[in-house]
């Protein structure tokens, strides 16, 4: 099981001054401590729904911490791929690829925040046609020069973006969550995210979701794999899940939360009740946080990344012990005997 967490690019207030050099700080740390990736929320626009604080820009971020590293797999989780230009974006992925040495791992999905469509000339309606559109003709572009194509959205004839080096892995995310009234979303796998899940490389399972219904949406995802001649082994597919957490040392249950209410409270919102927030984040002892990662790999997951909720190093030194360590030789469910 490979272990990553979030660069720490959300926007806390009162926190804006020195935010550069907490980043470049994170990501040397995580480096030396080794962990295997640094993952990064995309969001155009400030989504105060879920959210307290807003995002920096996260291709030019991840360029930040590229500069400062060199091993370390760069990752987002994930680009709202409606609110991309798919040249543009391929310009800006060939570009980290070429200054990284080939880290990024193309993380995609369709988003969910209305404004962002609209403030891009789309809607919520196109998210899923645009995304597959962004997605196709980038992807087209990052793979060979002189490229030509044509979609209801975006159009192009024979142009050549570079610098062209090592095409990005894409995962996407997608599938079940658990059932909230103020989710956006429907708590299933929708058909048409599961053809393109089973398109490319990897899946990200939503941070709301659970263990059983990551194992769910996994034996759909074996099905239509199974469908197409193919499995995720032949694929060389990989099972991913992002989430948020706080570790704190304290022993007793009710201490921990009441470490953690705050800290994860200070980056999303009370749309949704701390129960909700309990039952889908990772709250609690180390020892239930250890719990609960287990349980996802038990069901499949190889790539966990976890947000911090803070630039605070310490939090990663915490991660390295109680996490890092413990886990390195934990086997997720389809690689055991």
């Amino acid at each position: 099981m490979k272990l990553g967490v979030f660069l720490p690019s959300y926007l806390l207030p009162g926190q804006e001054g020195g935010h550069g050099d907490q980043i470049r700080r994170f990501a040397v740390h995580a480096e030396e401590l080794g962990f295997e990736s640094l993952f990064i929320t995309d969001h155009l626009l400030t989504a105060h729904r879920f959210y307290r604080v807003s995002w920096a820009e996260p291709l030019m971020t991840l360029g930040h911490a590229a500069a400062v590293t060199s091993r370390i797999q760069l990752g987002t989780s994930v680009l709202v791929l409606p609110t991309h230009n798919p040249v543009v974006l391929a310009k800006e992925i060939a570009t980290l690829q070429h200054l990284s040495g080939g880290r990024f791992i193309y993380g995609v999905g369709t988003g969910w925040y209305p404004p962002e469509f609209e403030a891009t000339g789309g809607t919520i309606k196109q998210r899923g046609r645009r995304t597959d559109e962004v997605l196709d003709a980038s992807m087209q572009l990052l793979t060979a020069p002189n490229q030509t194509f044509e979609g209801a959205h975006y159009q192009f004839a024979n142009i050549t973006v570079e610098p062209l080096t090592q095409v990005p892995p894409v995962w996407v995310a997608g599938g079940r969550q658990l059932a909230h009234t103020a989710s956006p979303e429907q708590p299933r796998m929708d058909a048409r995210v599961l053809q393109r899940i089973c398109r490319w490389d990897g899946w990200i399972s939503r941070p709301t979701s659970s263990p059983e219904q990551i194992a769910a949406d996994l034996r759909e995802i074996d099905d239509e794999l199974a469908a197409q001649k193919t499995s995720r082994h032949e694929k060389g597919f990989t099972v991913a899940h992002e989430n948020f957490v706080w570790l704190s040392e304290k022993t007793k249950h009710d201490d921990a939360i009441a470490e953690q209410e705050p800290r994860m409270f200070a980056v999303v919102s009370d749309e949704r009740p701390w129960d909700y927030i309990e039952a889908v984040y990772l709250t609690g002892t180390i020892d239930e946080i250890q719990s609960r990662i287990q349980q996802r790999i038990d069901v499949g997951v190889e790539h966990m990344f976890l947000h911090t909720m803070t630039a605070d190093t310490a939090q990663l030194d915490l991660f390295a012990r109680h996490l890092l360590e413990p886990f390195k030789g934990a086997v997720p469910a389809r690689h055991r005997d």
